[in-house]
């Protein structure tokens, strides 16, 4: 079927756009290659499907069905385009390189099988030059398919939808022969490692791999510079290098830097860049440019996360990385507008569940100051034929982010589990590890048990242990946690324990007045209130705990899960602090706000409870002030008490009105007015 099809789509080629490469300056070139794709679905698997549809990268043609229900399409799908190749660069090398393909892709240019790559969530590069002819046209065609298999994590779309498609940039990458490697696992080819960080010094160590595609070796000038953010060199080094035409050729440079400008996350995410230049003479041959944070990440016994030597507690979020119609094919605005909500909520770490995401968000994260989690999905359910590509994914997760300031810890997997330590997980893991510890000595690694116990045969094989724990929602109540929490500490006081997910959900059309502490995720009723009283009771109980890592609320947006059929929604995780279209933020979400942002705020609780029976209940607000004051229809009410935090502020035993009741609440700092107002009806 894939040569009728190849045969189809090659003779049609001739009226695709084209894409001509740029006039090449000096050294490399990369450019986007998004746009020219025609996109359709398999014409054996949709044979009422005859035409091809013009599509823009990024694209999945799961943005619909897959949000939906199980009724989705996951069979092979096809893109195609041509490419340009000028005359004057026949003697230059050019590379593809896509930035994801959900989820297994199949490359052919001009009719020939270039490779295959298996794995939704990483970058992958093919070489092209061998078979671009110059002067001409050249037909690219990639198959994609989003169907489940075992030997590819994650192995089913259970836990989350894997979307199908080229649904983030692809681009052209033009270098000389001799050059910075674009081969290495699509990483940079540069990697920065520090040391002995402090504000009155630091050991910086960038090393390159270069390549030559000439025939004899080559003597070439290496230089690496690092500059400052006004881009003002602050340190340089140069040296000799004779590139071998066999393998690759590494280049070492070090560097001692005299009281360097600290990376200080949120408060000061200071970055410097470092470029890796290449000369033959005086004629740049290639170049790179990295970001460097300097920073020292520790985790002190019992004390928890330190950041250049100084507490910096983490209370984070986790993010899928799609949006309601879109899927997993978003911008870069839609991504920076997924951050910007996440550093309004206040939140200074990230757990970026449960794969790897855009190369745009860990650049991001480097500039806004989050430190960030970075897994691979080797998560959920497992086959035991997965293995080597859960250590291919693992291996391009790290080559390709390594060098982002952000990341202090790799994930290995989430929620797989044995029934002895050698077992395919606990085995599985242990390898994965030492391969991390392999490829970066440097950072922490993590493994998360969905289980609240620490000694389970498939924990421990990692520096830290994480754990998801929902009490309340799959088992036990919300007041749970603090006695879970307690023991913990007590039992592992020196263990390296992150809080990794807890959380409810919650339909921002459904409400109720209750004091109970047990949910039932089978339900068709996910009341908002429940989840604001959950996150309250467990932020309150985690507070109290500096001994954790981290924590992370589970999740930051709500998202598809293609099997799910409760709160009334289908395909929904509603556990999100804020909905799957980004229009509503939930009343967790100004709960967090208002005990993590210290921007003076005030938030009333429960404004979508648009009629409601009861004429006297509690009023919650939420604020970072010392004090509120409540008005019912003008009337102040009597002063709250302090609940789960500081920012807990509630008002009992109101009394209202039938009909419309008008609810402001009320707070100064600094001699300004800070307040909130809501209607509530009473029928």
């Amino acid at each position: 079927m894939i040569r009728k099809f190849l045969a189809l789509a090659l003779i049609m080629a001739g009226t695709l756009p084209v894409l001509h490469a740029q006039d090449l300056q000096q050294g490399r070139v990369k450019q986007p290659f998004n746009g020219g794709w025609t996109f359709r679905k398999d014409p054996k698997l949709n044979p009422s499907d005859t035409s091809w549809q013009e599509v823009k990268i990024p694209h999945t043609y799961n943005n619909v069905d897959m949000q939906k229900g199980n009724d989705f399409y996951d069979g092979d799908a096809y893109y195609r385009n041509s490419y340009f190749l000028p005359e004057k660069n026949k003697d230059k090398r050019t590379f593809i390189r896509f930035e994801g393909v959900g989820a297994v892709a199949t490359l052919y240019v001009n009719g020939r099988k270039v490779g295959e790559h298996k794995g939704a969530y990483a970058a992958f590069i093919f070489e092209l030059t061998h078979l671009l002819k110059p002067g001409q046209k050249n037909d690219i065609l990639v198959k994609t398919s989003n169907k489940a298999r075992p030997d590819v994590i994650p192995i089913n779309h259970r836990l989350f939808g894997v979307y199908g498609g080229i649904y983030r940039p692809v681009s052209i990458i033009t270098t000389n022969k001799v050059n910075i490697t674009a081969t290495d696992y699509a990483s940079p080819g540069i990697y920065i490692e520090q040391g002995d960080v402090d504000a009155s010094k630091a050991r910086i160590k960038v090393t390159a791999k270069l390549e030559n595609k000439l025939v004899a070796p080559q003597n070439i000038k290496a230089v690496t510079a690092i500059k400052d953010m006004e881009g003002k060199v602050v340190s340089i080094q140069e040296k000799m290098v004779r590139v071998l035409p066999q393998g690759f050729t590494p280049v070492e440079m070090q560097f001692n830097m005299d009281h360097p400008h600290l990376w200080n996350g949120l408060d000061d995410p200071y970055l410097y860049g470092v470029t890796v230049s290449l000369y033959d003479g005086q004629h740049l041959l290639d170049e790179i440019t990295q970001p460097l944070g300097v920073r020292d990440f520790k985790i002190v016994e019992g004390k928890g996360f330190y950041l250049n030597g100084r507490p910096y507690r983490l209370r984070g979020v986790c993010r899928h990385q799609e949006w309601w119609g879109y899927g997993s094919a978003l911008s870069n605005e839609q991504h920076a507008s997924d951050l910007a909500m996440i550093k309004e909520v206040g939140a200074n770490s990230i757990r970026f569940a449960h794969y790897q995401q855009a190369d745009y968000i860990y650049a991001k994260c480097d500039s806004i100051g989050f430190v960030t989690w970075a897994e691979i999905p080797f998560v959920n359910a497992v086959s035991g034929q997965e293995g080597e590509n859960a250590k291919l994914q693992l291996t391009e997760l790290i080559r390709q982010q390594y060098n982002h300031p952000s990341i202090y810890v790799w994930g290995m997997h989430n929620e797989v589990y044995s029934k002895t330590p050698d077992e395919f997980v606990p085995v599985m893991t242990r390898q994965l590890n030492d391969l991390a510890k392999t490829l970066d000595p440097h950072r922490y690694t993590v493994s998360t048990s969905g289980y609240g116990e620490m000694d389970r045969p498939s924990n421990l094989a990692t520096d830290i242990q994480a754990m998801n724990q929902y009490h309340g929602w799959y088992g036990g109540k919300i007041t749970d946690v603090g006695a879970w929490l307690d023991g913990i500490e007590q039992q592992y006081p020196t263990y390296k324990t992150v809080f990794s997910e807890y959380g409810a959900e919650a339909n921002i059309d459904q409400h109720e007045y209750s004091d109970r502490l047990k949910g039932n995720p089978n339900a068709d009723f996910y009341p908002e209130d429940y989840q604001t009283k959950y996150h309250r009771i467990h932020w309150g109980a985690i507070a109290q705990h500096p001994y954790l890592v981290a924590s992370y609320l589970w999740n930051m947006f709500d998202f598809a899960v293609p099997s799910a059929h409760g709160g009334g929604v289908a395909a929904r995780n509603m556990k999100g602090i804020v909905t799957f279209d980004r229009k509503v933020k939930k009343d967790a979400f100004y709960w967090y706000k208002a005990n993590w942002n210290p921007a003076p705020m005030v938030y009333i609780a429960g404004r979508r409870i648009h009629e409601m029976k009861e004429r006297q209940r509690d009023v919650n607000v939420f604020s970072n002030l010392e004090s509120v004051t409540l008005y019912v229809n003008k009337r102040k009410v009597a002063p709250a008490k302090i609940g789960y935090t500081k920012a807990d502020f509630i008002f009992e035993n109101v009394k209202f009105r039938k009909g419309k009741n008008t609810i402001v609440a009320k707070g100064i700092k600094d001699g300004k007015l800070f307040e909130d107002e809501i209607i509530w009806i009473v029928k």
